[in-house]
């Protein structure tokens, strides 16, 4: 998990998107620089908590619609961010306690605190790679140290493209590590979009403040699942994808989109 030279350097001075996220789900594990693009964008996109808030809770439906209906026990999770409550293995394992999961993130912090993801269940298994999501070779290496290629695997992307600007580039990135699992593997995903002008205005704020997130269409998120088998509902906004029975109604509207789509 650490790099050869000792602990993973961490730099306060700039914002990291994950520590910036964590501001925004009330963790904290941030420093000043985060906290104040954090507010800086909530400022103009008072929405962004709950925004984020909602795509945490997508990221636990879906893990639980593969564990469960879908019947995966393998999880590859690419850019994780820093530990919270309901990550991919605790959920996972609460479903099929034979899961196994792989997180891949090269954020120091994120790897200073891999050893609270690597908490698995006796009946299975979790490790971490400290990994760029577009180095396929390594991610493959490694992963391979866990999880079983032949086999069904679950790739987990949730909210990271958004820091890729070039869609081609973003697609080929995703076309490389989808490529890495077999028939009967899923692609879970989801990532901000401009499906309003506060969030447009917030992630401008952001990327002045030096945390740089691009946001895209719904239809240029549904394109990360060309060749893939969407599972109902498709790609939707993420608090309507499958949401748990409420007393109020459909749930309100958030400016992130996803799905999960099946290798056929």
């Amino acid at each position: 998990m650490s790099k050869e030279s000792g602990a993973p350097r961490i730099d306060t001075t700039v914002p990291h998107s994950a520590r910036v996220w964590n501001y925004w789900l009330g963790g904290t594990d941030n420093y000043p620089v985060d906290r104040a693009v954090g507010d800086k964008v909530r400022e103009v996109f008072p929405a962004i908590v709950e925004n984020a808030q909602a795509c945490r809770a997508f990221l636990a439906r879906t893990v639980g619609y593969l564990a469960g209906e879908a019947g995966v026990r393998q999880f590859l999770d690419i850019g994780t961010g820093l530990p919270t409550a309901d990550n991919t293995h605790e959920v996972a394992q609460r479903i099929a306690p034979g899961s196994r999961v792989v997180y891949v993130d090269n954020d120091p912090l994120v790897v200073a605190h891999a050893r609270d993801l690597l908490e698995s269940g006796p009946d299975g298994a979790t490790d971490f790679v400290d990994a760029d999501l577009s180095d396929t070779a390594t991610i493959r290496r490694e992963a391979a140290r866990t999880l079983d290629f032949s086999r069904p695997v679950a790739l987990m992307l949730m909210g990271i493209l958004g820091h890729v600007e070039d869609d081609d580039e973003a697609l080929s990135i995703v076309r490389g590590l989808v490529g890495l699992l077999p028939s009967g593997s899923y692609l879970a995903f989801y990532d901000g979009t401009d499906t309003s002008a506060k969030i447009v205005e917030g992630a401008r704020v952001s990327s002045e403040g030096g945390h740089d997130y691009h946001l895209r269409s719904p239809e240029r998120i549904a394109r990360f699942f060309d060749g893939l088998e969407l599972v109902d509902p498709g790609v939707v906004t993420v608090s309507r994808w499958r949401p748990e029975p409420g007393p109020d109604g459909e749930p309100a509207h958030q400016d992130s989109y996803g799905g999960i789509g099946r290798k056929p």
